[in-house]
């Protein structure tokens, strides 16, 4: 195997020998330095090319798991690399951030063929970099770690330098103004962190998805430089398995961010394989509560509530609307959402939205609904559809030909789809509820109610401790009271 390895600037490919199926570290630091011309008793210091020390008992999983290229120093050539190569390695950094997410070799894709980013496409880098940015330098960075990113992008994408401008970068980020499309999007990221700060100080609810919690014995937990790349294997990897195996090593840091408020909103992020690898909502999920809270709803939805609910749903106020969602709990039909689905609807009927406060103004629980599932037929964008939905709360998405033939079902936080593992509706509710545990994301307000009664009553998390409105008290008596 040949991988790229650069010296003083110069970059040449060189041999990785295996011994017994594992890639020898010793015989590749010898072949680096028989391909540069260096003595043996030479010291090397590897690092990846986004600068991060590459050390023996690394190397073979590294190799094994991503493409990687290499950049060496020697104790007498470190200060000369540094200062020739600033440039060039800020670019790489741009470049790793950019490839290990998703969407990001779209970007290198229409560069090449452009010349030039389209504004989405500027908006979608600009995003992946902040993210990068707040990850490693907390939500306020330098202005030396923001002019060094707005230097890598000019130089890994040179078309998009500022001709007019002093450095070429400013309209990335202007260190006199403190303006550019960096600087906007990092006041966006802080402004939502102050937001979700506010919103967590004077939320009367406790024990809910936000609340801290003691962390559970979940294996072994990984830690500083062990986790930064465990966090880069696991974006690079195709292996499933691997991929499951770093999220569950780096539960205990992930956890942490989603409860810091200066890192919440760029999780999504910093996890990008959250996007793309179904069964990471439910593994997280189980890490917190163990295997027997995570089956609670599958194991009792279908045998205790669903029918209690649909018994309780006849004695209501009838309107056509609840109608029609009892004929088709009742039994399927051509039109309509599947009977499952239909009952969980139906449970919001029970436990209708409250205003609170100003901001908020009563809605019905109908239209409710709509905070809680969307469907989209088969064949739209995705981009478009998550752009003129605009809800940042979790939601279900359904995706399919009708609503009663759903292909695949999404959990949407902050306009993005994660993937759900169940192909049936119970299931990926089921998720989309696990959802806000796992990211920490408190409740969309019309749902409080509805959500509460599936937290308290359902899986039986913080019973006495969650702040219940009589309503759901109400409601939990009568159903758990009512014989069929």
């Amino acid at each position: 195997m040949l991988v790229p390895v650069e010296y003083k600037e110069v970059r040449k490919w060189v041999r990785v020998s295996k011994k017994e199926d594992v890639y020898d570290y010793s015989e590749f630091i010898t072949e680096i330095l028989t391909k540069f011309g260096l003595s043996k008793e030479t010291h090397v210091d590897l690092k990846d090319s986004s600068g991060i020390d590459v050390d023996s008992d690394i190397f073979n999983e590294l190799v094994k798991s991503s493409q990687v290229s290499f950049v060496v120093s020697t104790e007498e050539s470190s200060g000369d690399v540094l200062m020739v190569m600033s440039a060039h390695l800020r670019a790489e950094i741009i470049k790793v951030a950019l490839h290990s997410k998703p969407g990001g070799d779209q970007i290198f894709q229409e560069y090449h063929k452009t010349s030039g980013l389209s504004d989405g496409t500027r908006r979608k880098m600009v995003n992946i970099l902040v993210a990068d940015m707040v990850e490693g330098n907390g939500r306020i960075p330098p202005v030396n770690v923001r002019i060094s990113y707005a230097l890598g992008i000019i130089t890994l994408f040179p078309h998009l330098k500022d001709l007019d401008s002093v450095n070429g970068y400013e309209h990335y980020y202007d260190p006199q103004g403190g303006s550019g499309y960096l600087a906007w999007r990092l006041k966006t990221v802080q402004r939502n962190s102050a937001s979700e700060r506010k919103s967590g100080s004077t939320s009367s609810y406790k024990g809910g998805p936000k609340t801290h919690r003691e962390m559970p014995v979940c294996g072994e937990q990984l830690s500083g430089d062990e986790c930064k790349e465990a966090m880069s294997l696991m974006n690079h990897s195709a292996d499933k398995t691997v991929v499951k195996d770093k999220m569950k090593a780096t539960f205990k840091h992930r956890q942490k961010l989603v409860h810091d408020p200066e890192k919440t909103s760029v999780i999504l992020d910093l996890f990008p394989r959250f996007l793309d690898t179904n069964g990471l909502v439910a593994q997280d999920f189980t890490l917190l509560f163990g295997e027997e809270v995570s089956g609670r709803f599958l194991a009792k939805w279908p045998t205790i509530f669903k029918p209690k609910i649909i018994a309780d749903c006849k004695t209501i106020p009838s309107n056509s609307h609840v109608d029609d969602l009892l004929t088709l709990a009742l039994q399927e039909s051509d039109h309509g959402w599947h009977s499952d689905l239909a009952c969980i609807l139906l449970l919001l009927h029970l436990l209708p939205p409250t205003s609170k406060g100003k901001k908020m103004g009563k809605i019905s629980a109908s239209e409710a609904e709509d905070r809680l599932v969307k469907f989209m037929r088969v064949g739209m964008s995705m981009v478009t559809f998550l752009e003129k939905s605009g809800s940042a709360q979790p939601y279900l998405l359904c995706v399919g030909e009708k609503k009663n033939s759903i292909h695949n079902y999404y959990t949407i936080l902050d306009q993005k789809a994660v993937p759900c593992e169940a192909k049936t509706a119970v299931a990926a509710f089921d998720e989309l509820f696990k959802a806000h545990f796992v990211f920490a994301v408190s409740y969309e307000e019309a749902l409080n109610n509805f959500f509460t009664f599936i937290q308290t009553t359902v899986y039986g998390i913080d019973v006495g401790k969650a702040k219940e409105s009589p309503r759901v008290k109400e409601i939990q008596v009568r159903l758990l009271r009512r014989d069929l």
